[in-house]
């Protein structure tokens, strides 16, 4: 039996841990065989010195393995999934797992919720009435071969090393460590039983790495270690400085997401940009597209013609949730809004910026997110933006419709989205979404 604090002085002193040592660590932390407070001290020590290839492969495969994973081979087709490192106004998965799915490629996802300025799907799925994201693996199992998607939390037999270890880490200001994050996400993904992973790692002021050196080590690191682990795999680094779309919080988001679904571009071309993107990668991942540019135009065409609304409304109708309001979004109750912001007097040109992160940080204040784990989520909060970068804009015009049942406070609401908003005399140079793409250890700007 290794020696704990053997472990956590080499560490500490920049020296590396053989893997069967870190196997040992989590999986005798995680039975509470090691106290709190010792693997603090070896999360601090990773944090600081880091971990090479061997031993964040070993640490991942340490979580994965700390409880069931799931064996997929026996579903047909080739599954693959998508994560996102988070950003304001990010429901692209929502869109994307129905739509993959229409095209013929099976999307099993476990998805989380919102925590700080970014949202999660968990919660913007369960703002659509009577939807349950917590069905037992044979309900995972049973959905994903009738449907081709199923989307749902990460259930106490999924990686409990990582629930563990992740709440300690958030109080031990060891959250932004690269290896840390890639071993979480990994040791989820991996135990979910997808055959290939495509990630979407944000950057910029609304994200979670908010400098590009960070965003691209991190993309490098999640592709290394699903490789090695035998999955293929492929990264966008895509921009969020900007809300991505127009609606953030979470029914807001499945409203947008239901326009996006049933072939409405209009003035949510970013999102669709994104969506298609990412969409073409697992289209080509799974096998049904002979490269990623023609699986965006499959998907494209099941955009437009329904067949990928119609397999979120399966997706919804199988996991108990109201179809009708799906159908007629306006009759879902208590999502009136509660105000508006308009531009004030003086101000009269176009939008030069838009920031993200006082964007996210109003709609966890509107009562959309959560500031921590036990913060009750209000569904139908959020805001609408009618005018992003590029717009024009003149004394009066609506820039943003809110919503919540806060309204003791609207006015601090409204101040506050004002103060995120910049405006000039002239539009501001166009921003590319899809910074770059890396695949097979390579990066390429599109």
């Amino acid at each position: 039996m290794p020696d704990v604090v053997e472990l956590i002085i080499t560490k500490r002193d920049g020296g590396h841990l053989a893997p069967n040592d870190l196997r040992w660590l989590v999986q005798a932390y995680t039975h509470d065989e090691v106290p709190d407070y010792q693997m603090s001290a070896f999360l601090m020590a990773a944090f600081i010195r880091g971990l090479n290839e061997a031993e964040m492969d070993a640490l991942t495969d340490a979580m994965l393995h700390s409880g069931r994973v799931l064996d997929l081979s026996d579903l047909p087709g080739r599954k693959v999934d998508k994560h996102s490192t988070g950003g304001v106004g990010d429901k692209v998965s929502l869109i994307l797992a129905p739509l993959v799915a229409a095209c013929g490629v099976p999307v099993p996802m476990i998805s989380g919720r919102g925590l700080g300025h970014t949202g999660g799907t968990l919660d913007k799925l369960e703002s659509i009435p009577g939807l349950r994201t917590d069905l037992s693996i044979e309900a995972f199992r049973r959905q994903l071969r009738e449907l081709g998607v199923v989307m749902i939390g990460q259930t106490d037999e999924i990686a409990p090393a990582d629930r563990k270890l992740y709440a300690l880490r958030d109080v031990t200001g060891t959250i932004e460590s690269i290896p840390l994050i890639a071993a979480s996400i990994l040791s989820k993904k991996l135990a979910e039983g997808a055959d290939a992973l495509v990630f979407d790692v944000k950057c910029g002021r609304g994200a979670f790495m908010q400098q590009e050196a960070d965003a691209r080590r991190l993309a490098e690191t999640l592709v290394g270690i699903a490789t090695r682990a035998g999955r293929p795999a492929v990264a966008w680094l895509t921009d969020m400085n900007v809300p991505l779309g127009r609606a953030v919080g979470n029914w807001p988001e499945v409203v947008e997401s239901l326009r996006a679904l049933r072939g409405d571009f209009e003035g949510i071309e970013d999102l669709i940009e994104v969506t298609l993107a990412l969409a073409g990668e697992m289209l080509w991942l799974g096998g049904v597209a002979e490269t990623p540019e023609a699986g965006r135009r499959l998907a494209r065409a099941a955009l437009t013609d329904g067949r990928a609304f119609e397999r979120f409304c399966a997706m919804v109708r199988a996991q108990g949730g109201d179809v009708r309001v799906l159908e007629r979004p306006e009759t879902r109750p208590d999502a009136e809004p509660a105000g508006e912001v308009r531009a004030p007097d003086g101000i009269r040109g176009y939008v030069a910026d838009l920031d993200a992160r006082a964007v996210g940080r109003l709609a966890v204040h509107l009562g959309a997110g959560r500031r921590v784990k036990e913060d009750p989520v209000d569904p139908t909060a959020g805001l609408v933006l009618h005018r992003k970068p590029g717009d024009p804009v003149a004394p009066g015009d609506v820039l943003a419709t809110l919503y919540t049942h806060r309204r003791d406070r609207l006015e601090d609401f409204q101040q506050a989205l004002l103060a995120a908003y910049r405006f000039a005399e002239t539009p501001p140079p166009a921003r590319p979404l899809l910074l770059a793409r890396y695949a097979e250890g390579r990066w390429r700007t599109p």
